[in-house]
């Protein structure tokens, strides 16, 4: 499964101070995102929640692989 970086940054001099910085993975952002939608239920278990969102969002990074 292909997850690259949500918000890829580009290097400004971030290497020549030693840093590896590549930002929120797309798999979080994309759980984060269906986790906005299942917190808009009433009956909402955010354990559960949790691991919907990320079967969304494992589900979408698949769909975006076709």
């Amino acid at each position: 499964m292909n997850n690259p970086p949500a918000f890829p940054l580009h290097d400004h001099g971030a290497q020549t101070l030693g840093l590896h910085v590549t930002g929120m993975s797309l798999r979080d952002y994309f759980a984060a995102k269906a986790m906005q939608f299942l917190l808009g239920y009433e009956e909402s278990n955010l354990e559960n929640d949790a691991k919907v969102a990320y079967a969304m969002a494992d589900a979408m990074l698949k769909a975006r692989e076709t």
